[in-house]
């Protein structure tokens, strides 16, 4: 897997400051997506053992709320075997750190069936995030007075009370992690 970028001080895709990656590889392909260059999945640098010892010791700043996962596309069945051990390593060692992620997929649709590479990697993926942003950004929809997201048809669903509701999608509405 590549990823596009790293930032270490994000104060836009989450709430607080938090380390942002932005993986390569999308092929969703949405009109006015602001990160095209990171749909080809050869676009940036490789993601190796150090840019994750990178990525954890900027999370583990004090003044970090955790970690955010874009794109590109997280989701994407060539991405999500590189990210699952991140995503452990992130839960095991910085526990109290959120977890986002940004997928153009959907939830019900796509994330919750076996649509997409092994589903046991997905589920787990889905297990250890706190916060997805779903769904495709529609130009005709884009509404820049949206928190956390770039069309109306977007979700920001917490995932934990999602889980506890029993699959029942629960939107986040500004709760402190």
């Amino acid at each position: 897997m590549n990823y596009a970028t790293i930032k270490k001080t994000d104060i836009a895709n989450g709430p607080g400051v938090r380390v942002s990656l932005f993986v390569s590889g999308c092929s969703h392909h949405c009109e006015g997506c602001f990160n095209a260059e990171a749909w080809d999945y050869h676009y940036g640098q490789p993601f190796t053992k150090e840019v994750e010892e990178e990525i954890v010791s900027a999370l583990s700043l004090p003044y970090i709320t955790g970690l955010t996962l874009l794109g590109g596309e997280p989701f994407d069945p060539k991405n999500q075997p590189h990210l699952l051990p991140l995503l452990r390593r992130v839960r095991r060692e910085l526990p109290d750190k959120t977890i986002w992620c940004f997928t153009g997929y959907t939830l019900e649709d796509d994330l919750m069936t076996d649509k997409l590479g092994i589903p046991e990697i997905t589920h787990e993926m889905l297990s250890l995030i706190d916060v997805l942003v779903d769904g495709e950004f529609v130009l005709a929809q884009k509404d820049i007075q949206l928190r956390f997201r770039g069309s109306s048809n977007q979700r920001v669903i917490n995932l934990r009370k999602t889980e506890a509701n029993g699959g029942k999608v629960v939107w986040w509405k500004d709760e402190i992690y």
